[in-house]
């Protein structure tokens, strides 16, 4: 299950983007926060420059997949 509605949606890198910031804002503690829309700011200009179609899906799928496992982990400890 995708942590929040429209993760099916992204199709773009800019899309991903907008996308992982909105999930940060669900994580309990505002350092929680800060750290991973930094980790965030960092993929995302690490791989601004990719050109291929197939491994940008690709890397949208993993990011997807992983926010909703940082999400779950985190949410679980309740």
């Amino acid at each position: 299950m995708p942590p929040l509605v429209g993760a099916e949606l992204v199709q773009n890198p800019l899309q991903l983007y907008r996308y992982l910031l909105r999930c940060c804002r669900l994580l309990p503690t505002t350092t929680m926060q800060q750290h991973y829309r930094h980790a965030i700011r960092q993929g995302y200009n690490s791989h601004s420059d990719e050109d291929d179609q197939e491994r940008i899906q690709m890397i949208i799928q993993r990011a997807i997949t992983d926010a909703d496992w940082i999400l779950d982990k985190y949410t679980k400890k309740k």
